[in-house]
Parts: structure tokens; C-alpha cells; sequence
């Protein structure tokens, strides 16, 4: 027990000063591991990915010396160091229906490679974009016969400029071959394929295939599947969008491949039920093979059952025997084998339930937080207000709350629901004052949405606003 309660701050990058004003563009969007967690991509709402690359320890060198280097310290292991950034979406208009699309990236996905370069996808509201960053050797050429051409050749095979014929320059004598000075590596990023024009609705999900051959894309009422190779062709495999839109009841909110076998995907809607697809079945698959929900008595329903219900990201556990999900007030884990209620309910911020009413007037109820599970399967994480996150034991049943902050255990002592309990009886006249919500201490505005697990080893990545914080254990 005192193991899974033992973390510790591994670094920060971006972080800010106190009083420092935040830029809108720089708040962090999405966060997302690659398969094996050397590498780390991040986007923000100006439309930017950030991508941070492992810093693995120094290899002793082989010599006389034959002892035993010494430990490193806790977390050095998992260390990371900014690598790259590039503008993957820049703002767009869609005159047809004079709506703005923004340039914040949603999600942001990585594929395999079978050499050194990087892919991965990332999407706006609208367009999903395959990136390719590589190593890319730079030249710096001499050597040259006009002096106007002189330090002006870079790699890649340009050629340097010429302004006169050599015959017609009496300062040239001899013929010189020019000659490579310097060579550099820099890292260069390429956007390789385009895949627009598939969605009317907002893009909340893409997914990469366990094939590496395609993924799909998710909007509110339809799932499409690509081909990595084509991009101005895709299949609708999930249409829920009625014939009369006033019949409307769901949307769809995420999607996800099952990391195992590429033709089952499960996805989540705004009423609460995860779907599990089979594209074995049927080209369209409207009809599910597997529905996950835990219904609700009619007892304990309210006027914000149905918005608190909606499932804002789901996750497959590494085996994909498990879906983790998450709604606003809860994270659920569901096993493929049972489908009428989760083997785990894990209460994220219990202490709020009671100011539904004032999380609906600011609008903070529409909040979508991710969930993420850990290699092995055996505790999971998600987010909260106050710049809070949430470590949970699946098996042992530790509840740990951790600050996005260089000090992460400095408020795990605190129980947020006494003094939302002084905060209700101060609530005599039905009235909210500026008291009730110093009580209650939680800060709508600071709220830590996006966050991943790494896929090997317990290192947590968490985005608070335009900081992103790493924490290990």
C-alpha cells in the first residue's frame, strides 16, 4: 500500500511563474505515449504538436574498471527532453456555413514505423493530418568559383544561384568542385497525407488500427474508417444520425480500436453506453455486438442524470480485456465479458454532486476529462479541478489525489467533503455567496482535462493549462 502511494514529482515542462498571464493558444489540448514511451506528443489550441523524446542513462564504457555503475535515481530512467514542434492545423473558415474552424488540436494519435522516423495523426474539429518527423541532414557547402554563390548551397541537392556564365567571368582561372564544410542533422517534420472532407459534424476521436494500415475518425453522429495510403476515400461504419434530426437522442463522444484484434472498436455516447463493433458482421455497424451500461433507478434520477451520465473518453486496457470510461462524476471499468454493470466504479469528485446545479450555470458540467490505465492493468488515472488528478488501485483499492504542481502529495490530506458540508449549511437562503465557494475550495477554472499513462513503466504525464507536468513512482 505504501508503494502505490509513493510518487514523486519527475519533472515539468512549460511551467509558469505566479501572476504570469496564459496565453489562449498555448493551453495544452491533447497528450498521448507512443507504444513504447520513447516519445511524448502534446498539442495545444494554436494548433501546435510538441514532441519530447526519452533521455536515456549513460551506457558505462567497457574498460578496467569493472564495477557496477552507480543507482540512478528514482525517475531518471524516464526523463524527458523537448525534441521537436511544428503548426500541424491553422484556422479555417467554412464559408458554407460561415462557421470558424478552429486550429486546436483534439487528439492526437501515433502510428508504428518500421524505420527511424516519427508518425503520427493529428486532428482539428475537421481534418486529420498524418505527420512524418525524421532526421534530415543538412550541408554546408564551400568552395564555390563566384563569389555570389559562395556559402549560399544547402542540402537536399540545391543548387547554388548563378549570375553569369563561368566563361564570362575573367576572375575565375581554375575550375574548383566545391566542397561539404559541415554536415548537420536537424529534425524536420512533413505532413504526408490529408484526410478532410469526411465530417459535417465536429471530430472528437481518431484511433490507429492495430494493423497500422487504418484508423477511424469520429464525429457526433458518424464513425468513418481510412487507409493510412488514401486519402480521399473513407467507409462509414457507424451512422446513428436520424432521419428527422428532432428524433435525435445520443451522440456519439469517443472511439477506440481494440489494441489486439483490428476489427473490433467499441464507442462511447452522451447517454452513457459503450458499444462494442464488430466489422466482421456487417459493413455498416449500426448494429452493436456488445452494449455496456449500468442502468439507473428511476429513484435517484434528476433534471442532470442524463448530462453527468455522458461518457467523455474511454480507453482499452494493454489486453484488451478491459474498457475504462469515464463520465463526469465517475471512471468505470467494464469487462468485455459482462455488460450490465462495470467490475469498478472509481468516484472522482463525489463532493460536488451536490452543486450540479451550479456546475450546469457555469457551464462547468460540460467538462470532458480523460481516463488512462497503466500497463499492466491495475490502476488507472483522470482528472479533476483545483489542477487535481486521481490515482486509483484497481485491485487494492487505494484512492490517492495528486496536485499538478512540483509538490504533488502537499494537499493529499484534504477532505474536500467537510468543507463542502459547512458549505451547504451556509446555504440557507438557496443563494450562492463568494463564502460558499471559498469553502468549497475548488477552482472551476483550473482543471486538469488531458493527461496519459505510460505504456511500460509508472510515469504519468499530466496537462495543466499550458504546463505539462510528469510524475513517477
Amino acid at each position: 500500500m505504501s508503494d502505490q502511494l509513493d510518487w514523486s514529482f519527475l519533472q515539468c515542462f512549460g511551467e509558469r511563474t505566479p501572476g504570469e498571464d496564459i496565453q489562449e493558444a498555448d493551453i495544452i489540448s491533447a497528450v498521448e505515449f507512443d507504444y513504447d514511451g520513447q516519445h511524448l506528443a502534446t498539442g495545444d489550441r494554436g494548433g501546435r504538436v510538441v514532441l519530447f523524446e526519452r533521455v536515456h542513462p549513460n551506457v558505462r564504457m567497457m574498460g578496467p574498471d569493472q564495477r557496477p555503475p552507480p543507482p540512478l535515481p528514482r525517475g531518471a530512467a524516464h526523463e524527458y527532453r523537448y525534441m521537436t514542434e511544428f503548426q500541424s492545423h491553422e484556422p479555417e473558415f467554412d464559408y458554407l456555413k460561415s462557421l470558424e474552424i478552429e486550429e486546436k488540436i483534439d487528439k492526437v494519435r501515433w502510428c508504428r514505423s518500421s524505420n527511424n522516423a516519427r508518425m503520427l495523426l493529428s486532428t482539428n474539429d475537421k481534418t486529420v493530418k498524418l505527420w512524418k518527423v525524421y532526421d534530415k541532414k543538412v550541408s554546408n557547402l564551400t568552395n564555390f568559383n563566384l563569389d555570389g554563390a559562395r556559402n549560399g548551397g544547402m542540402g537536399g541537392g540545391s543548387t547554388p544561384a548563378v549570375r553569369s556564365p563561368l566563361w564570362s567571368n575573367p576572375r575565375v582561372a581554375n575550375l574548383r568542385m566545391p566542397q561539404v564544410a559541415s554536415t548537420e542533422i536537424l529534425l524536420a517534420a512533413r505532413c504526408k497525407k490529408v484526410y478532410s472532407n469526411a465530417h459535417t459534424y465536429h471530430i472528437n476521436s481518431i484511433s490507429v488500427n492495430s494493423d497500422q494500415e487504418t484508423f477511424l475518425s469520429a464525429d457526433d453522429l458518424r464513425i468513418n474508417l481510412w487507409n493510412l495510403e488514401i486519402t480521399d476515400q473513407s467507409f462509414n461504419i457507424v451512422d446513428i444520425k436520424p432521419a428527422n434530426m428532432e428524433d435525435l437522442t445520443e451522440v456519439i463522444t469517443s472511439a477506440e480500436f481494440h489494441p489486439r484484434h483490428c476489427n473490433i472498436f467499441a464507442y462511447s455516447s452522451s447517454k452513457g453506453c459503450i458499444r462494442l463493433a464488430d466489422m466482421r458482421n456487417a459493413a455498416l455497424c449500426d448494429q452493436h455486438a456488445k452494449a455496456f451500461e449500468e442502468v439507473e433507478s428511476q429513484a435517484n434520477k434528476s433534471f442532470f442524470s442524463e448530462i453527468i451520465a455522458s461518457i467523455s473518453d474511454i480507453t482499452f486496457s494493454k489486453d484488451g480485456r478491459y474498457i475504462l470510461s469515464r463520465d463526469y462524476m465517475t471512471v468505470k471499468l467494464w469487462d468485455l465479458h459482462k455488460e450490465n454493470a462495470p467490475v469498478a466504479t472509481f468516484h472522482t469528485h463525489e463532493h460536488l454532486r451536490s452543486r450540479l446545479c451550479d456546475l450546469y450555470e457555469n457551464d462547468s458540467i460540460f467538462d470532458k476529462f480523460d481516463c488512462c490505465i497503466n500497463g499492466k492493468g491495475d490502476a488507472i488515472c483522470t482528472g479533476s479541478y483545483n489542477n487535481m488528478f486521481k490515482v486509483f488501485g484497481v485491485n487494492n483499492g487505494v484512492d490517492l489525489t495528486l496536485e499538478a504542481s512540483r509538490d504533488p502529495m502537499r494537499k493529499r490530506l484534504q477532505t474536500p467533503s467537510k468543507t463542502n458540508r459547512f458549505a451547504i449549511r451556509n446555504k440557507a437562503s438557496g443563494k450562492r455567496t463568494p463564502v460558499d465557494h471559498a469553502e468549497l475550495g475548488t477552482d472551476y477554472a483550473s482543471k486538469l482535462l488531458h493527461l496519459a499513462w505510460h505504456p511500460e513503466a509508472d510515469v504519468i504525464a499530466a496537462a495543466a493549462s499550458n504546463s505539462l507536468y510528469m510524475y513517477c513512482k
